[in-house]
């Protein structure tokens, strides 16, 4: 996925191969999926360093010898920019040729997927491979679409089981009108019995659905939920604008290499009190200093969605009134400004930490009308200071003034 600013900063596989992951990283914040940024480049240095600068010819060989390169993005490769007469199966292929063929088991099965790849090798152009996998994938994104098809403006209908499965069954409909309705013959048998492409009896053919019947998938998973405790940490830079702490996660796993501001994964159904007891703690290794679990501001919570995890980060801030003097030992971290944490390598969860922090902050600084109370905020009564102001929960948990 290169975008037209990743083609302009390295037009070459060399000058993406010289370039720091740390730059490959800012360019793709914001586009999910971080992994391949760095697959990326480590693929441009192999080729670079130890093929000679030379890309490797077909689906075989790229996809044994560049890593992150898998079936899909090898054919689609080979058959592209080499013409290589070789298939593709991204998702849009799938539903084209399970529809085509009937295809009911479970389309992400290893049975099912082994089939694909051979009807696409056998279906695909000789003399035009990149021609034809570009535009079988063009079918299924615009024509043998997931929902509501266009099976009438199908250029393949009279290839399609699928659709020759409504046609007769509406064919069978009008001359029920009339009597002596033919049976229907099920296009989906194929006669073998226990046929691992075949739906099973437990999920039979919907009428109401149409070719949408296929493909079918597996349930999905839901994915994991997961809460993280995160701390804004605030100071005065030289010219009185805020900085920010920013650190940098481990080079493997989710979201590699990207900063983020400082961050802790909590158990489920924590206690708040213990939420900030546990962060305070992980914010002391940090900075090498006590810090007073009642001395975080909660801020809210922020929700992000990534492809398999339900991340909820419960956001603190700690304002700094003198320097920091960071462990050298743990992460890279840095202090940034507002702009230059944007430009930095971070995430769309990030962006959004520091969306709240700056909201929370321009509620404080000016009257509230009409707002729920939300969670760190201080009621009504005795030592309120300004009523309908959202104050911090340091303001909250301390002990009222006598009377």
């Amino acid at each position: 996925m290169l975008t037209d600013g990743d083609m302009q900063k390295w037009p070459t596989l060399q000058a993406l191969a010289q370039a720091s992951l740390e730059e490959v990283n800012e360019l793709w914040a914001g586009l999910g999926y971080y992994s391949r940024g760095k697959r990326l480049q480590e693929a441009a240095r192999k080729v670079v360093s130890e093929l000679a600068g030379r890309m490797p010819r077909t689906a075989e060989d790229l996809q044994k010898l560049l890593p992150g390169v898998g079936r899909y993005t090898a054919g689609a490769i080979a058959s592209i920019s080499y013409g290589q007469a070789t298939g593709v199966v991204d998702g849009n292929v799938i539903r084209v040729l399970c529809r085509l063929r009937c295809i009911g088991a479970d389309s992400s099965s290893p049975a099912v997927i082994d089939q694909l790849w051979d009807m696409a090798n056998v279906l695909v152009d000789k003399s035009r491979p990149g021609d034809f996998n570009q535009a079988l994938m063009e079918l299924g994104a615009t024509v043998c679409v997931p929902k509501a098809p266009l099976c009438r403006e199908c250029p393949v209908k009279q290839h399609c089981q699928a659709w020759r499965r409504v046609e007769k069954e509406l064919a069978f409909t009008s001359q029920k009108l009339f009597g002596n309705p033919p049976k229907v013959p099920d296009v989906e048998d194929c006669g073998v019995g226990d046929c691992p492409l075949c739906p099973p009896a437990t999920e039979p053919w919907d009428s109401s659905l149409g070719v949408t019947n296929f493909p079918r998938k597996a349930a999905k998973k839901p994915p994991r939920v997961m809460r993280t405790a995160t701390c804004v940490l605030e100071r005065r830079g030289c010219h009185g604008a805020p900085e920010y702490l920013i650190v940098q996660r481990p080079s493997s796993g989710l979201l590699a290499g990207l900063w983020e501001f400082p961050s802790l994964p909590l158990a489920q159904d924590l206690q708040e009190e213990r939420e900030r007891e546990e962060l305070a703690d992980h914010l002391q290794a940090w900075m090498g200093q006590p810090v007073a679990a009642k001395g975080l501001r909660f801020i809210g919570e922020v929700t992000h969605i990534f492809s398999h995890i339900h991340q909820t980060y419960v956001v603190y801030s700690l304002p700094l009134d003198g320097d920091v003097t960071l462990d050298p030992a743990l992460s890279p971290s840095r202090w940034v400004t507002e702009n230059e944490f944007h430009a930095s390598a971070v995430s769309t969860a990030m962006k959004k930490v520091l969306k709240a922090h700056e909201k929370q902050r321009r509620q404080e600084s000016s009257p509230v009308k009409g707002s729920k109370r939300k969670r760190g905020a201080k009621a009504q009564g005795a030592g309120s200071t300004c009523p309908g102001t959202q104050l911090s929960l340091h303001a909250f948990l301390r002990a009222p003034t006598a009377p």
